[in-house]
C-alpha cells in the first residue's frame, strides 16, 4: 500500500511523530474509510493511535468504549498532553460529580471534544442515550474488546450489551481493539458487535525481546524475588500477586530490604493509589506490586521485568500482564512462580457461579497449567494458543530453549492416541484420554463401558504425565486439534489421520517435574480448604450444632461446604447462600453461627476476603430444577414427573438431591406415602437419624436386601429435607 502523505503529516501535527508503527496506517485509512475494523494488536503496538489520530482528523466526536476508570484517565491525559485544549478530551463515568459531567456535555456539545470516554455501564443510562442520540459521532472504538467474550481473560457481562445501544444512539462505524485474542475470542467479539464483515487487523503475537521462565514455587519465593531485584538494581519492574493482602505484604517486605516498591490495588485509597503509580511512572520507585488493577493502559517503555507472584486464571491475563514489559522494543524478563496448589484456589474461588462460566474458567486454568508444565519453547506454547504457528524449534529467549530437555521418540504413543481418540469418537479431554490409555478402570470410564474397547490399556506402561505431553504436543505439530468450543475435547486433524498409517517418527520433550516437587507440599492438608484452620474451627461448630439438635453433622453442612467456607468466607447470610450446598432455607436455619465464627476469624485475622462473591438467587436454578420443584408443590407423583421430563427415575431421583442438598425444602411425603410402604420409610428414616453417613452404598449394606436403592434413597430426600432444611 503507497504511504499516504496527507496521513503521515497529520501523525507529525497531532502526534509528532514521523512514521506509523506496523499496520496503523492501514487501520487509520479503513476506519477513514468509514468501514467496520477489528485490530488484534499485542500490548506496546500502538493501539491507542489507531483511533486516535482519526478521531483528531473526522468530523463530530468519536465514543471511546473502555472498562477502566484509571485507564480513561490516563488516557484523556496523554491525549491532552498532545493538544493545547484540555476539552479535546474527557470521560464520562461513575467518578464524575453533575457538574463536571455538565462541563463535558457542554464540551461535547460545542464540538471542542474529538474522543469522550465512556463506560459501558455509563452508556447504558438513559440520560446519556439521550444526550449522545444529538451528538455527531465520527465513530465507536472499544477498547479490550475481548470483555465482550465469556472465554475472554476478562469478561464483563454489560459489553454484551454494547451493540443494542449503538443501535439507539445511532449506527456509526466500529473499531473493536484487544491485545489478546485467540481465534474463538475474536470471533465472540466480531459476532457480539455485529460486524463479522469487518476488515481484520492482526499483528504478529510474538514479542521476541521478552524473555519467558517459570519456576516452582517454594516457600523461599520471597527470598528468590528479592534475590532477583537485586541483581536488576535500578531496573523498572512490575509484580503482580492475586490478592490485595499479598500485594501489601510483598511490598512491605520489600521495603525492608531496601527495594524501593510501593503497593497497588483497588482497595487502596483512589489518591494513595494514584500517587503509587506516579511515583512508579517518574522513577521515585523502582518497583510496583500489584493485583491485576494495575497496568491496563500505562504508557511506561522500559518497565525491565514483570514477576507474577502468583500464576493467572488464563494465558490471556498471563499475555496482557507480560506485555508490559519491554514496550520499548529493549530486555524484558518475565519470570512466573507457579504451584499446582495456586491453580486449585483459583478453581476453588469458582464455586457459586454458573456451570457454563465454571466450565469455562476451568479450562482456562487447564490452559495455564499445561503451559507452566510444558517443557516446549514457551514462545511457541503462547502463539499456538492464539492461533500463531511458530517455525522455530528453539527461540533461544525462554528457559525451556536455553535449557532444553532430552528428547523422546513418541510416535508409537502418539498413534495409540489418535487410535484411541478416533475410537472414542472425538469426545473427550486429554486426562480422560490418557486414562483409557493406561488402562486406569475409573467409574466415568466403566460407566461408559470404554473399559471393554481394545484400546483400553494401549499404552499401559506410559504415566499420565507422559501421555499428556504426547497429547499436548501432538496439537502443536498438527496432529491433533483442541476443540475450545466443546471445552478442550481433542480431535484427530487429517495430517493426525495421514500420521497414523505413515512411518514418519514424533519426537517429544517431557513436561517439566513440577507435579513431583509439589505432591509433598499437596498432601499437606486433610481437606482442600484453603484456610485448614477455619476448616476445623468449622467443623467443630457444625458437631456442636448437630449435637443440640440431635442429628448427623452431615444434616448440618455437608464437608465440601465446610471447605467452600474456609476458602471464600462467607460473612452474611446472602453471601452463605452462595456456598456450595446450602442454599436460603439452610442459610436461615443453620448459618448465622457460621457467619458470626467467619466474621470474627475475618478481622482477628485480617483476612483478605475473595472479591467475586456473588448471591445466589433462584434465577440462578436451573429451569429443570424450577419446573421439579414446581411439580412437586402441585404434588405431581415422581414417576409421572421423571416421564413427563423425559428422566430416568434414577436421573429424577439425582436432581432431587441436588435440590435438598443445597437447602431447598421439598415435601415427597405425598409420593412415598402411596409408594413405599410405612414400616420400611419408618426404618430408613430411623436409620439416617442415627448414623454417622448419609452414603447409600454403606446404608444398603447396613440396611439389607430388604431394601431397594430407590426407596434408601426416596427417604434420604424425605429425611434430609424434613431435618436439615
Amino acid at each position: 500500500m503507497a504511504k499516504n502523505s496527507k496521513l503521515t503529516s497529520a501523525l507529525k501535527e497531532y502526534f509528532g511523530f514521523e512514521t506509523f508503527k506496523g499496520n496503523q496506517e492501514a487501520i487509520i485509512e479503513n476506519l477513514l474509510a468509514e468501514h467496520d475494523t477489528f485490530v488484534l494488536m499485542p500490548t506496546g503496538g500502538g493501539k491507542s493511535l489507531c483511533y486516535q489520530l482519526p478521531a483528531r482528523i473526522m468530523e463530530g466526536t468519536a465514543i471511546v468504549i473502555s472498562p477502566l476508570i484509571a485507564l480513561m484517565k490516563n488516557q484523556v491525559d496523554a491525549m491532552r498532553s498532545y493538544s493545547e485544549e484540555d476539552g479535546i478530551a474527557h470521560f464520562l463515568n461513575s467518578s464524575l460529580t453533575k457538574q463536571a459531567i455538565e462541563e463535558v456535555k457542554n464540551d461535547v456539545r460545542s464540538g471542542r471534544t474529538k474522543l469522550l470516554y465512556v463506560a459501558p455501564e455509563s452508556l447504558t443510562k438513559e440520560d446519556n442515550v439521550a444526550f449522545l442520540k444529538d451528538v455527531p459521532i465520527s465513530f465507536y472504538a472499544i477498547d479490550e474488546a475481548h470483555c465482550i467474550s465469556e472465554w475472554g481473560h476478562d469478561f464483563r457481562p454489560e459489553y454484551r450489551n454494547i451493540r443494542p445501544i449503538i443501535n439507539r444512539i445511532g449506527v456509526r462505524p466500529i473499531i473493536a481493539l484487544t491485545a489478546t485474542a485467540t481465534p474463538k475470542v475474536q470471533h465472540d467479539i466480531q459476532k457480539n458487535l455485529g460486524m463479522t464483515d469487518a476488515a481484520v487487523f492482526k499483528s504478529s503475537f510474538n514479542r521476541p525481546n521478552l524473555y519467558y521462565e517459570v519456576r516452582p514455587k517454594t516457600k523461599d519465593v520471597d527470598r528468590e524475588i528479592i534475590k532477583f531485584i537485586k541483581a536488576n538494581e535500578g531496573k523498572s519492574g512490575i509484580i503482580y500477586c492475586l490478592s490485595r493482602k499479598k500485594v501489601e505484604e510483598l511490598a512491605e517486605v520489600l521495603r525492608l530490604n531496601d527495594i524501593k516498591a510501593l503497593p497497588y490495588h483497588a482497595g487502596m485509597e483512589s489518591s494513595v493509589r494514584s500517587n503509587n503509580q506516579d511515583a512508579f511512572l517518574s522513577e521515585d520507585i523502582d518497583v510496583i506490586v500489584a493485583t491485576i488493577a494495575f497496568g491496563m493502559g500505562i504508557d511506561k517503555p522500559d518497565v525491565r521485568f514483570v514477576i507474577h507472584y502468583d500464576i493467572p486464571k488464563s494465558l490471556e491475563g498471563y499475555y496482557q500482564e507480560t506485555g508490559r514489559a519491554g514496550r520499548d522494543g529493549g530486555e524484558g524478563k518475565c519470570i512466573t512462580f507457579y504451584s499446582r496448589k495456586d491453580l486449585d484456589k483459583l478453581e476453588k474461588f469458582m464455586q457459586g457461579k454458573p456451570i457454563a462460566e465454571q466450565e469455562i474458567g476451568k479450562q482456562l486454568l487447564l490452559e495455564t497449567r499445561d503451559y507452566a508444565e510444558s517443557s516446549v519453547c514457551r514462545r511457541r506454547s503462547l502463539l499456538h494458543y492464539f492461533g500463531e504457528t511458530y517455525e522455530q524449534d528453539n527461540c533461544g529467549n525462554c528457559d525451556n530453549c536455553i535449557k532444553p530437555k532430552k528428547r523422546v521418540e513418541a510416535s508409537e504413543e502418539l498413534r495409540a492416541a489418535i487410535e484411541t481418540i478416533i475410537t472414542l469418537r472425538e469426545r473427550f479431554k486429554p486426562e480422560y484420554i490418557a486414562h483409557v490409555m493406561m488402562g486406569d478402570a475409573t467409574s466415568e470410564i466403566q460407566g461408559y463401558k470404554h473399559n471393554e474397547l481394545d484400546v483400553f490399556g494401549c499404552a499401559e506402561e506410559r504415566d499420565e504425565k507422559f501421555l499428556l505431553a504426547v497429547i499436548r504436543q501432538g496439537v502443536f505439530a498438527d496432529y491433533l486439534s483442541k476443540d475450545i468450543e466443546n471445552y478442550g475435547v481433542i480431535k484427530v486433524t487429517k495430517e493426525g489421520k495421514a500420521f497414523l498409517n505413515s512411518r514418519e517418527k514424533f519426537w517429544i520433550v517431557e513436561d517439566n517435574p513440577y507435579t513431583e516437587m509439589l505432591d509433598e507440599e499437596l498432601r499437606g492438608g486433610g481437606s482442600g480448604a484453603v484456610d485448614a484452620e477455619l476448616f476445623s474451627i468449622l467443623k467443630d461448630l457444625r458437631r456442636k450444632i448437630a449435637k443440640q439438635h440431635g442429628l448427623p453433622t452431615y444434616v448440618i453442612f455437608q464437608e465440601p461446604s465446610l471447605d467452600a467456607m474456609a476458602t471464600t468466607y462467607p460473612i452474611t447470610l446472602d453471601e452463605l447462600q452462595n456456598i456450595p450446598g446450602v442454599g436460603p432455607g439452610k442459610a436461615k436455619r443453620y448459618g448465622q453461627e457460621f457467619i458470626e465464627l467467619i466474621k470474627k476469624y475475618v478481622e482477628e485475622n485480617e483476612i483478605e476476603r475473595p472479591e467475586d462473591m456473588r448471591v445466589r438467587t433462584v434465577a440462578n436454578k436451573s429451569k429443570l430444577k424450577v419446573e421439579i420443584i414446581t411439580a412437586i408443590d402441585r404434588k405431581v407423583p415422581l414417576d409421572a414427573l421423571a416421564e413427563s421430563k423425559d428422566l430416568e427415575m434414577e436421573e429424577l431421583l439425582d436432581e432431587l438431591e441436588a435440590i435438598v442438598y443445597s437447602g431447598t425444602k421439598i415435601n415427597v411425603s405425598y409420593y412415598i406415602d402411596e409408594a413405599v410402604d410405612n414400616d420400611i420409610v419408618d426404618d430408613i428414616f430411623e436409620y439416617f437419624k442415627e448414623s454417622d453417613t448419609d452414603d447409600i452404598e454403606t446404608a444398603m449394606q447396613e440396611l439389607g436386601d430388604d431394601y431397594t436403592e430407590e426407596e434408601i434413597r426416596l427417604v434420604r430426600i424425605k429425611f434430609l429435607s424434613e431435618m436439615g432444611n
